[in-house]
């Protein structure tokens, strides 16, 4: 007996390119794109999570975040300030030496940013800003600084000092 002449058989779409896939998220093997888990990953074809719960849990997680660091400034900031400055201004070479006397009238020990200006100075100019150094609760404290912004002539200034 002869054996009968085998045709080899094709598979449709034999030219098809293969789907897209990515790796699967515990083991990496290679998985369809709309599955997260292989076979051998997920036994029971349990379904995956969508892609709103993934982004959603995400997003959650970014404002919580978000509203905890808020609690946490807030609470590290009660109590410091409102701060009460006077400035006195002397020549010095280049600019002003500023004389600052800032009074921390708040319950916690801060610092403040002041803004020295010319009360005669109707420009709108940004005047002189200052850090300070930290200031003890219901102290004040009187520091000189060097400024050039407010020029070489010695006038009356105006301190103002924010709160962080």
């Amino acid at each position: 007996m002869t054996a009968p002449a085998s045709t080899p058989i094709i598979p449709p779409n034999a030219d098809a390119k293969p789907a897209p896939t990515h790796a699967c998220v515990r083991c990496g093997a290679p998985v369809a794109i709309d599955v997260g888990l292989c076979e051998r990953c997920n036994p029971l074809g349990l379904r995956d999570s969508s892609a709103s719960q993934v982004h959603g849990l995400a997003i959650g997680g970014v404002f919580a975040a978000v509203v905890i660091l808020a609690i946490i400034a807030r609470l590290s900031l009660s109590g410091v300030g409102p701060f009460v400055a006077t400035a006195v201004a002397t020549p010095d070479g280049t600019g002003l030496a500023v004389a600052l006397s800032v009074t921390n009238q708040g319950s916690n020990i801060g610092q403040t940013t002041c803004r020295v200006t010319d009360p005669a100075d109707r420009t709108g100019a940004t005047g002189a800003i200052i850090l300070s150094p930290r200031i003890e609760p219901k102290q004040t404290l009187t520091f000189t600084t060097h400024v050039t912004e407010l020029g070489t002539t010695v006038r009356p200034l105006d301190a103002t000092c924010s709160a962080p």
